[in-house]
């Protein structure tokens, strides 16, 4: 008859060890966000091409049976350099974040402030030719700026903005984060489609939107996602873009393409592209 053993000390402590490290795997990969925001997959960081990244995070609120994913870029300033883009530079009243791509070699881009019902972008804006909107409005919403200095881009509040000190630059909000800490925001709990661009701890240009057919995000829960810990989203500077219908994202770098479309075509987009 063949003699059973008892396991080892040795493998029992093993069997152990894994079952510790798989739970607190499954718990990094799962967590709260907030009251009702679950984060079901925070995924991770893959290399589209050198100096770009691409993110998928899967999301949910308890009180709906709907999922929706928060997807990014992050670009390295080294290699990559963002531009403010207004579609009358080609002769357009509006295009789409893939139309502002094609036309101008960007190989991603993303929609950026607000606009009338006319279609004009609404407060600061300035091109690298010329500036559009001369004036830094003091309306509550728009209380942070992206600028473009010496091809390195900076979030800044729009009080502590003066136009001598970019070469590009647009006004939209609110502003979320301001040099780590996270900003006061008036009615932060409404659900909506976002889009973001940020700046983290080692220069990056991080820029997302939400995809969701129903729902989105809040800016209370934007701002929990970029500040929580060992995240890899630890932006030290996060802006609002114009969300809803507006929101909209595109990239293609060979063969890797992504295409979050909006509802409405927009007059200013910020476009991303290899530096020299």
């Amino acid at each position: 008859m063949t003699k059973l053993h008892a396991p080892s000390a040795c493998l029992v402590f093993f069997l152990i060890l894994f079952s510790v490290v798989s739970f607190a795997s499954q718990a990094e990969q799962k967590s709260k966000i907030g009251t009702t925001l679950t984060v079901m997959d925070w995924g991770r960081w893959n290399t589209v091409r050198k100096g770009v990244e691409f993110r998928k995070i899967a999301m949910g609120h308890s009180e709906s049976s709907h999922t929706l994913e928060f997807r990014l870029l992050r670009f390295d300033g080294r290699l990559i350099v963002p531009r403010v883009l207004y579609a009358d530079q080609f002769q357009l009243k509006g295009a789409s974040a893939k139309t502002f791509a094609e036309k101008t070699g960007a190989i991603a881009a993303i929609n950026a402030s607000y606009f009338d019902e006319k279609g004009r972008p609404l407060a600061y804006l300035k091109i690298a030719e010329k500036e559009i909107n001369t004036t830094v409005s003091k309306h509550a919403l728009y209380s942070g700026i992206f600028g473009v200095r010496d091809s390195v881009p900076f979030i800044a509040h729009r009080d502590n903005f003066q136009p001598t000190q970019a070469s590009e630059a647009l006004q939209t909000g609110p502003l979320l984060l301001n040099k780590g800490a996270v900003a006061v925001v008036n009615g932060s709990g409404r659900y909506a489609r976002r889009s973001v661009i940020g700046v983290d701890k080692e220069g990056r240009t991080l820029i997302g939107v939400t995809y969701a057919v129903l729902g989105g995000l809040s800016f209370t829960e934007l701002q929990a996602l970029f500040t929580s810990a060992n995240r890899q989203l630890d932006a030290t500077d996060l802006l609002n873009l114009d969300g809803g219908g507006s929101a909209q994202l595109y990239v293609k770098i060979g063969n890797f393409e992504e295409w979050l479309s909006g509802t409405s075509e927009v007059p200013v987009a910020i476009g991303f592209f290899t530096k020299p």
